[in-house]
């Protein structure tokens, strides 16, 4: 009878502890990770707790990447930008549309060159991603950029 108590008393733990790790992954304010190709990346930061929280996670991720439109008192995020990162070889590694104004990506250290798309105006920059650290890059398009505010 005990060994009967033990196993239910154990099952109910198991099944409490199952179903709270899945409210966690639930209520966890990051956007999904997805993959392009062989590389895994996560977009967004729409929203004052999204935001904070891949800014948070950022540190964790090879590469982040942050999108602005300059406006006349102060930068507004960007969002609907699409990315090509590139190797040295000419070789597309990623190929994403961000759906929020950060794009974190799982790079191997090495040398990109990054492309950022928005309104038809494309930034482009080197990036050197190294072993152990966190590389950032900023775009800024000019207030003309996004045809879509007013």
């Amino acid at each position: 009878m005990n060994t009967l108590i033990h196993r239910a008393a154990l099952a109910t733990l198991l099944g409490a502890l199952t179903a709270g790790s899945a409210f966690a992954q639930a209520s966890s304010p990051l956007p999904p990770v997805r993959s392009s190709g062989s590389v895994q990346y996560l977009s967004g930061g729409i929203g004052v707790d999204e935001s904070a929280a891949i800014r948070s996670a950022s540190a964790q991720w090879p590469l982040t990447l942050e999108f602005a439109i300059k406006g006349r008192q102060r930068a507004d995020f960007a969002a609907d930008v699409t990315v090509r990162v590139r190797d040295t070889r000419g070789q597309d590694v990623l190929q994403a549309t961000s759906e929020g104004p950060f794009l974190l990506a799982r790079l191997a250290p090495g040398s990109y060159t990054v492309e950022a798309t928005l309104g038809g105006q494309t930034l482009q920059r080197k990036v050197e991603v190294k072993s152990g650290q966190s590389a950032k890059e900023v775009f800024l398009w000019a207030a003309d950029a996004d045809k879509t505010r007013p």
